[in-house]
């Protein structure tokens, strides 16, 4: 058994105090986002994990990313009959969560899922490249399949299809928006004492905000 015990970090970099902070949390995550891209030391700012649970009452947890956000929340794109587009449809509570080690801050979200209108999925669909329009196509995703191969040669069935000719949305592909119910943002600090506020939502639409302790 490894023993990780002696791995310690001090984090110093920065601070979260209410009297600096927004009313509004996503105003504080859009500045969290542009200010961790400026700084740097994250290969994609944008890569988030999402936690479900699944049919089999299990959570599971996967990296996903982060394709847009705005006032009504975080939107990222999937197979709806994957494992985690069944998930949500069976229960559409998630969580999202965001860790930027390079900057010492974390932001964890509970929210609730739905499906973007199909304009948006569209309008997101066109703007990719050929190859993963067509590898959304081609991937039964979070199928059984017996090889690679399987998945190589339906992609290069549909290269020769679609040659020449414009590829369309599938249907069982789109987006989904993540609805933000609760928002908590943390930052490093030393001897472990780290900055944790929460915002949550109230029913007039207002945020409450609390700090916890470490």
């Amino acid at each position: 058994m490894k023993d990780l015990s002696s791995y310690r970090k001090s984090y110093d970099k920065s601070e979260l105090l209410e009297t600096t902070i927004p009313e509004d949390p996503i105003n504080l995550f859009n500045f969290w986002f542009h200010e961790t891209e400026d700084f740097g030391g994250v290969d994609e700012v944008n890569a988030m994990t999402i936690s479900t649970i699944g049919l089999d009452g299990f959570p599971k947890s996967r990296v996903v990313l982060l394709k847009s956000f705005n006032e009504d929340g975080f939107i990222f794109y999937t197979n709806y009959n994957s494992e985690k587009g069944n998930a949500i449809a069976n229960n559409p509570n998630v969580c999202l969560s965001f860790f930027w080690p390079s900057i010492e801050r974390q932001v964890i979200i509970k929210g609730i899922a739905q499906k973007t209108t199909e304009v948006v999925s569209d309008n997101y669909f066109d703007s990719r490249p050929d190859g993963s329009k067509l590898g959304a196509i081609a991937s039964n995703q979070s199928s059984v399949i017996s090889s690679r191969n399987v998945l190589e040669e339906k992609l290069k069935e549909l290269e020769n299809y679609y040659q020449g000719k414009e590829i369309s949305r599938p249907k069982f592909w789109g987006g989904f928006l993540v609805r933000p119910q609760e928002i908590e943002f943390w930052q490093g600090r030393p001897n472990r004492l780290h900055d944790r506020i929460r915002y949550q939502l109230q029913d007039d639409f207002s945020w409450k905000i609390e700090r916890l302790s470490s």
